[in-house]
């Protein structure tokens, strides 16, 4: 069953230095989604010690409940953030939503 569109959950403003949870969920996809990251339209990577690019940022993502912790925000941490649930049968994506910093 291909998913439904996920609900995400984006906080709109953060302190700089401050937690900042993310959250995506659908439940209707069989079988479970996997879920993925945006942010400004790009991936992010689930492994932020492989990747050059998200060497600065302190975020944990696991893709399996769909939440994207980041442990301290900064400045480069702003920006529209989506997320895709995927599974088998197709994926489905959450409206963008902005965070600032």
């Amino acid at each position: 069953v291909k998913p439904m569109t996920p609900r995400c959950t984006v906080p709109k403003a953060v302190p700089v230095g401050k937690t900042a949870s993310l959250h995506c969920h659908e439940s209707e996809g069989y079988p479970k989604s996997t879920y993925s990251w945006y942010r400004n339209s790009e991936p992010l990577s689930p492994d932020t010690k492989s990747t050059a690019k998200f060497q600065n940022s302190s975020y944990t993502l696991n893709p399996t409940t769909g939440t994207l912790v980041f442990h301290a925000v900064h400045k480069g941490d702003t920006g529209r953030y989506s997320c895709i649930a995927t599974n088998d049968a197709g994926f489905a994506k959450c409206e963008e939503q902005e965070m600032e910093v």
